[in-house]
């Protein structure tokens, strides 16, 4: 993460924890046995001293050895795998419970981040679902996909199909697409038909809704809604070893979500030929070729 530096030393941008102060200059290092020296800083006007949070605060291990469990468990390699590859390179490794952990933590990190991102979207999405178990109990995944930049919108992973958690996530694409919407398609689900319409509104002026709901039914052979189906297939190739979640609905949001980030900041769509939010999101540039790092370090400059 950088700052900028006056002729003095000191760190413009970089406030102080305790007194918010901008007086801040760099007062040695911490050394810790897993990542190396972190640089410390004091504040002049309290004398508190501190590091930066840059997302890996208090963890023990570096967090390269971090984002390569992650980036390893969304390629589909499991969490005991993902351990058993630690233990063959590196000395001192992280058990797979840890492994876990790192996943949901940074999973629900980014994701902070990510889903407040506006999305220079198409004019269509389209809307599904997915059927899992949690403890042995009925729960389902809820995806959104832009059929233009092949954007997963937002994500949901919730223990029934409510009206209420419908209407939440029609409202985020509705704020995160800027009106470009103009299309919904969904299969023929009647909870879709009672509020798709009312979520996006109705235009007094051209007297009708702002926007077309497009139902396809294929059990009717009306054919399929072949993005949606596409991004499920890699879905279930990658849960397909999981025989369920046995984790909280928490966990298994997070770790859903995980595999949002991947899908659309991590791994290229072969139909685009690049990362989905390069379409969707030209501002954002990542340049690095960790982005799960990266997008770490984004996701905590907001705190600073």
């Amino acid at each position: 993460m950088k700052f900028k530096i006056n002729n003095k030393g000191k760190y413009k941008n970089l406030s102080c924890r305790k007194c918010k102060s901008n007086n801040i200059i760099k007062r040695g290092f911490r050394l810790t046995e897993n990542r190396g020296k972190i640089q410390r800083f004091s504040c002049k006007d309290c004398g508190i001293r501190f590091i930066i949070d840059d997302g890996f605060f208090r963890m023990r291990n570096n967090e390269k050895r971090i984002t390569l469990c992650l980036d390893l468990f969304f390629r589909g390699v499991s969490t005991r795998k993902v351990q058993e590859h630690l233990q063959a390179f590196y000395p001192k490794n992280a058990s797979w419970v840890s492994v876990y952990s790192w996943i949901v933590k940074y999973s629900n990190m980014i994701s902070n981040f990510t889903d407040k991102l506006n999305i220079n979207s198409g004019n269509e999405i389209q809307i599904d679902e997915m059927e899992f178990k949690t403890k042995g109990k009925p729960s389902w995944f809820v995806d959104v996909i832009d059929t233009k930049t092949r954007f997963m919108v937002p994500s949901s992973y919730v223990r029934s199909r409510e009206k209420q958690q419908i209407k939440e996530m029609l409202f985020s694409i509705k704020n995160r697409t800027n009106g470009n919407v103009k299309k919904i398609t969904t299969d023929g689900f009647n909870l879709y038909r009672k509020v798709v319409k009312k979520s996006f509104g109705y235009n007094k002026k051209l007297g009708k809704y702002n926007v077309e709901h497009n139902i396809v039914n294929s059990s009717q052979g009306e054919g399929f809604n072949i993005m949606i189906e596409r991004l499920h297939n890699n879905v279930r190739q990658r849960t397909k070893t999981f025989r369920g979640f046995h984790g909280s609905i928490e966990s298994a949001n997070a770790i859903m979500k995980g595999y949002e980030i991947f899908y659309n900041f991590i791994t290229k769509h072969q139909a685009i030929n690049k990362c989905p939010y390069e379409l969707a999101i030209p501002e954002l540039i990542l340049t690095s070729e960790n982005r799960w790092l990266e997008l770490i370090k984004l996701s905590k400059e907001k705190d600073i």
